[in-house]
């Protein structure tokens, strides 16, 4: 790791020593958040006050065009970035803006293909240097396993041109197969993989793990939570968050490892059948901002789940009934339950889930139980719960 040298080593990269530089103690804890273009008048205005609870900061702004060049979408040489940046370097937090694209195609075309490759690798690497960032956050979703190899020589690539700078990595998570297939035959397939942990680990410095939209992909999980009659679609159970970690880790170094931790919630149409089966279907993502007023207009108290995370359940009138005080977060659906069972048919509700801030208190202690390096937060901007700020207060050492 090219960053994190003994002050009495060296390292031998393309032909040249490099001086050896000081490093925190291995177990400092780090939290970074993600701040997405199209809110950034309110990402910026939201974490600037904050900003001496951050490590790092990464403006969520560009993304990959057809021809391998970068369209900055939030426009960080103007304001309200450029004061921001400003604000940040002083504070001493990393600035460290993501490169996101999840067209599997062009990054097939691009990866595939040496001197679109190693123009890409240097495109970055003049994009960092030339705007003086800290380093840059790699978010290439959706390859195909066939780009394994040329993805892991572009990181080889962009590593060694870098110096000095952070080459950052955020990948998908990797559930185990005995999770993630319970109850069904493991395909022949499952283990053939798009990311090559073994150089992911080797390449970057920090490699953060989207351990979100978990949804149904832990088959155990959801199986046990159904046996129970639990409805389950959390964003991100910390059990399943835990097995994904402790399946990485062997592979990749705790000490470069941080969690992806989600600030968003799901709202779903559950169709309940009898003998507690349940179907989800996705309507849309919210911020929490949307949760609290809409279970008021029903009339339901939001609780938190298994997973740690605030819900409830409603049936969706065109003109809700006047609420009801203190009504249930199951009520729509143990009313939906029992109309299935009842009449060995199926009714549908709906369920809104989302983390809160006690939800990221639990994802820190998490992290900090397994020993990885930190968290990083998906999204900060502004429409997170404002109690967020309270609970990172004095984490980062």
């Amino acid at each position: 790791m090219k960053r994190f040298f003994s002050m009495l080593s060296f390292a031998l990269v393309t032909g040249a020593f490099l001086v050896p530089v000081a490093t925190s103690a291995a177990t400092s804890f780090e939290i970074s958040g993600w701040m997405p273009y199209w809110r950034s008048a309110t990402s910026t205005a939201n974490v600037l006050p904050h900003l001496d609870k951050l490590t790092e900061v990464n403006p969520f702004v560009y993304t990959l065009k057809s021809d391998g060049t970068f369209l900055d979408n939030g426009k960080l040489d103007e304001e309200p970035w450029k004061s921001f940046i400003a604000a940040a370097k002083a504070k001493k937090v990393r600035v460290i803006p993501t490169i996101m694209t999840s067209n599997g195609e062009l990054l097939h075309k691009l990866l595939s293909n040496s001197t679109s490759r190693i123009a890409l690798e240097d495109r970055i690497t003049k994009l960092v240097k030339d705007n003086n960032f800290d380093g840059i956050d790699i978010d290439f979703e959706g390859k195909k396993a066939e780009d394994k190899a040329y993805f892991a020589t572009f990181l080889k690539g962009l590593y060694q041109r870098m110096g000095n700078k952070w080459v950052m990595c955020t990948i998908e998570s990797r559930t185990p197969l005995e999770s993630r297939y319970y109850g069904t035959d493991i395909p022949a397939d499952a283990t053939t993989y798009a990311n090559d942990f073994v150089a992911i680990n080797k390449y970057c410095d920090r490699v953060r793990i989207m351990a979100y939209d978990q949804q149904g992909i832990d088959q155990r999980l959801a199986s046990q939570a159904a046996s129970s009659s639990q409805i389950y679609a959390p964003v991100a159970d910390p059990v399943w968050v835990e097995k994904v970690i402790k399946l990485i880790s062997k592979d990749i170094k705790k000490s470069k490892l941080v969690i992806g931790v989600p600030t968003y919630g799901y709202e779903y149409e559950v169709t309940v059948y009898a003998q507690n089966q349940y179907a989800y279907k996705i309507l849309w993502t919210f911020n929490p901002g949307y949760a609290w007023p809409l279970a008021a207009q029903y009339g339901v108290t939001p609780s938190r789940n298994t997973a740690g995370e605030m819900f409830f359940t409603y049936t969706p009138v065109t003109t809700p009934t006047a609420p009801v005080s203190g009504a249930s977060a199951l009520l729509a659906a143990t009313a939906a339950s029992v109309y299935a069972d009842t009449y060995n048919s199926h009714l549908t509700f709906n369920l809104v889930d989302w983390p809160d801030a006690a939800s990221i208190a639990q994802k820190i202690a998490l992290a900090k139980k397994l020993g990885v390096r930190g968290i990083a937060i998906f999204k900060l901007d502004g429409g997170q719960d404002p109690n967020i700020w309270n609970v990172l207060k004095g984490v980062k050492q």
